[in-house]
């Protein structure tokens, strides 16, 4: 089992796929226990148009669910890094409120 495109609306799905290196290229986290899963997933991540981003293990994919840095913001790949991070269960509500407003 692998967790990905969770963090991404539909709409941005589908109009948003960049090809590689463009500038401002959204990133999916990819998170699973399978290395051969993952790789299998970040692959497709990237053939549309995204940049996959190493989320970790299954167990610690709560840092791309709602109420988290990352989720729907649509940061590039070296953000969503710092956002996946900076993501604390603890602070899920504040992050729930700073998005729906």
């Amino acid at each position: 089992m692998v967790k990905a495109f969770n963090n991404i609306t539909a709409a941005a799905l589908a109009a948003s796929g960049q090809p590689a290196g463009a500038t401002g290229r959204i990133a999916l986290p990819v998170a699973g226990d399978d290395p051969a899963a993952k790789a299998t997933v970040a692959d497709l991540v990237e053939q549309l148009g995204f940049d996959a981003v190493d989320a970790g293990r299954l167990g610690g994919s709560w840092r791309q669910q709602h109420g988290t840095p990352v989720y729907t913001t649509d940061l590039d790949a070296e953000s969503a890094r710092t956002a996946l991070a900076e993501a604390n269960p603890s602070q899920t509500a504040a992050w729930r409120a700073r998005w729906a407003a």
